[in-house]
Formats: C-alpha cells, structure tokens, sequence
C-alpha cells in the first residue's frame, strides 16, 4: 500500500469518543464559568441597590428627625421675655461700670422703711400707690445702642428693681445675627440668654448684664459657645453643668429665632408696634425715643409715664352735696 492511501483509513472509536469527552468537558466548564460571571455581576448589582436604599433611609431618617425635633421653649419666658428676679446676683452688681461714690462724711440713724426717701426720678411704693411701672427692653447682645444703654442705666435699674418700683424684663432677640463672621453670635448669645433664665433665674440679670457691657464688636467672630459658658458660670449660675451643655448645645437657637419673628411682625401690649432695631425700650407700653446714653433723661421719660398712668388710674372725685 502507498503512502497516499493511508490518509483515507478511518479514526479508531477510540480516538473519537476521546475527542468527545474533551468537547463536553469544555463545554461544561464554559457554561460554569458563564453562570459564575452572571451571578457575581447579579450580586453585585444587588449590592448597589441595596446600598442605595440604605443611603436613601438614612438621610430620610436624618431629615425626618430633625424636621420634627421639638422646638424648646424656655419655660420662665413671658411672651419671649424674662423678669428680673435679682439684679445683685453672682458677679454683676449692677453698678461695675458706675463711677465710684463719695464717701458718706457721718452716719446717721436710718430712716423707716415707711418713711425712706424715694429712688432717684420714682416715688416710693406703698400699698395705695398704683402698680410698678412696667420696663420692657428688647436686647440684641451684639447691638451697641443696646451695650450703651444698659451701661448708662444699669445703677438706676438696680434702684428701682430693688425698691419694687418697676418690674423689668429682657427680651434677647437676633437681628444682627449675620454680623459676626458666619458665627451667628447674636443667635447663640440670646440662647444662652435662654439657658441661664431657664435654669437659674436670679443669675439672668448678672449674665445679661454681662452680655451687654462686655459685647464684642460688630463683624467679629463674637464669644464662643465655651466662653459664653464660661461668662455664666461666673455670674453665679446654680446648675453649671446643665447651663453649660445647654449653651454649648444651642438648645434655645431655635426659639430666639422665632421670638425675634414674631417681635419683628408686632410686639404685644402697644400701639402697633413692631420691633425695627435694637435696643427698643418700652415703659408701659410706651417706647423711649430718647438719648439711649443719658440716664437722666430716661428717668424722667419713666416718672412721667407712671405720673401719666396713676392719674389716668385714679378715681375722679365725685363733688359732695351741700345742704
């Protein structure tokens, strides 16, 4: 047989059912190799989805739960204002930027309580005399008109406060809360205002005093949450420790915001008034338009509205019959 006819002998079975086998084992690992890419991208597909509806509950809870978080409201506050229950508490005295007193040159006997002579500008109360005059001041802590008129008046206020002559309340507001670098101070320093009210009431006139004669400058960064603290800590507060965290939290950011609206759209107990700027004075509802830096002047604006207000009160005399 020649060389050429050994090309036309068939293949053994042998030969073929090997060949076969190797064909199916191919095929067989191929399809195992396609079903393993299909789930890795199945699983990882679902991976993605999964983490997209977590990211997508999380912020939903973040902004649910800050959306309805309650707002605090001060629970000493007075239609967003605070009375002064002690104005010689802690480190104010009232009087720390009053010029000093002359000595008294010889003591004399002191006079009855019945019988004292009257605070400086008001008359002395008595059981028949008509109600305290009624002080409102709305504050801003960074509002210089606001630092100057407390400095100028706080000796005075002390006086008239400590005779039972006028009731006198703070309204902390913000209206300059974009004037320190991005700080929000005035926001932050009314909520601290809040949180001494709040927690210690006879420390609130010493730190609000505080607030006022020591402000900072317009357009600085303002105190600190810590220093603010730190400022009430020493104006004698009771529960420093809740005070603290109450102010470096900002528990009350929220409400002096609102307080500040709602004194903006109109402000109770007036003639239509709505507060423009700060320090707005009220003394019976009436505002002060008078120089914020001259007491004597503020005095005498207060003796004449409580004069106006008790005769206003007093009863007409009805004549008597003559025989």
């Amino acid at each position: 047989m020649s060389s050429d006819d050994s090309h036309d002998v068939p293949e053994s079975s042998t030969v073929t059912d090997r060949r076969e086998a190797v064909r199916e084992k191919a095929l067989q690992v191929h399809t195992r190799q396609s079903r393993a890419r299909i789930a890795r991208r199945s699983g990882l597909g679902l991976l993605a989805v999964g983490a997209v509806t977590a990211a997508a509950v999380i912020v939903t809870w973040t902004v649910s739960s800050s959306g309805s978080r309650p707002q605090l409201e001060p629970a000493t506050a007075t239609g967003d204002g605070f009375v002064v229950a002690d104005v010689v508490r802690g480190s104010v005295a009232a009087d720390l930027n009053a010029p000093a007193e002359a000595p008294v040159e010889a003591a004399e006997p002191a006079e009855p309580a019945e019988n004292a002579a009257p605070a400086e500008g008001l008359p002395t109360p008595s059981t028949t005399a008509q109600p305290p005059v009624e002080i409102r001041v709305y504050v801003d802590y960074l509002s210089a008109g606001a630092q100057e008129w407390q400095t100028a008046n706080s000796q005075q206020l002390t006086s008239w406060v400590d005779d039972g002559a006028v009731t006198l309340s703070y309204y902390p507001v913000a209206m300059l809360t974009a004037k320190s670098n991005g700080t929000k101070y005035s926001l932050r320093a009314a909520s601290a205002a809040a949180c001494v009210a709040t927690h210690s009431p006879d420390a609130f006139y010493a730190f609000n005093n505080d607030l006022l004669t020591r402000q900072p400058e317009v357009d600085t960064d303002g105190f600190s949450d810590t220093q603010l603290a730190d400022m009430a800590a020493a104006s004698g507060v009771d529960q420093t420790k809740v005070i603290r965290e109450c102010i470096e939290s900002g528990s009350y950011a929220a409400w002096a915001k609102s307080a500040t609206e709602r004194a903006v759209a109109g402000i109770p107990d007036t003639d239509g008034l709505s507060l423009t700027g700060t320090p707005m004075v009220l003394v019976n509802g009436k505002q002060y338009i008078g120089d914020m830096g001259d007491p004597a002047e503020f005095s005498q604006f207060v003796l004449t509205t409580a004069s106006d207000a008790y005769y206003k009160s007093a009863p007409t005399p009805t004549p008597t019959p003559t025989s």
